[in-house]
């Protein structure tokens, strides 16, 4: 399953939307980050009412809902009608951010269904064995761009050979 939250709202005549998906690629992981400043938010606003560091919206696993937690004592923003000084408010379609005079509107929060990767028997020439094979499988992890195998150790580390991440690899049984 992956989580999403859909974003939009006008700044200087242009109207914006922005998909946000739990667990994507940001400057603090595991939030997004939303403010002026350049090097510290993943969605940047120009409008001077807008504090450089915010607020930051995030996917509560526990919960399982996204959420904002502002990041500005001086500069709190208003959810849903609402001053959030501290803590945190939770996020649903429908819901509006005001930071300082830019109005955020969560259009859409929906789940996705992600496939798992298919696992596949590779199936090796038929070998003479004198006694049955004792112990259990051992799987590896096909590269899904030089389709070598490695083993699941190197889930996080990638495909030793061509350094293509194994996160999509398919999970193959290998022969004893």
């Amino acid at each position: 399953m992956t989580n999403q939250l859909t974003l939009t709202w006008t700044e200087a005549g242009v109207h914006q939307t922005r998909t946000i998906q739990d667990g994507q690629p940001s400057k603090n992981p595991g939030s997004v980050r939303l403010g002026r400043d350049r090097a510290k938010c993943d969605l940047v606003f120009s409008h001077s009412s807008v504090s450089g560091l915010h607020i930051e919206i995030f996917f509560n696993q526990e919960l399982q809902e996204y959420a904002v937690r502002n990041l500005r004592d001086s500069n709190p923003p208003l959810v849903d009608g609402k001053i959030l000084a501290s803590g945190e408010a939770k996020l649903t379609s429908g819901s509006r951010i005001h930071l300082g005079q830019v109005e955020i509107e969560v259009v859409e929060v929906t789940e996705m269904q992600v496939a798992a990767p298919l696992t596949v028997l590779l199936s090796a020439p038929p070998v003479q064995i004198s006694s049955p094979a004792t112990g259990p499988c051992t799987y590896g992890l096909q590269c899904p761009k030089c389709t070598r195998i490695s083993p699941y150790a190197q889930l996080s580390a990638g495909c030793p050979w061509c350094g293509t991440s194994l996160a999509a690899a398919v999970s193959v049984v290998l022969s004893p």
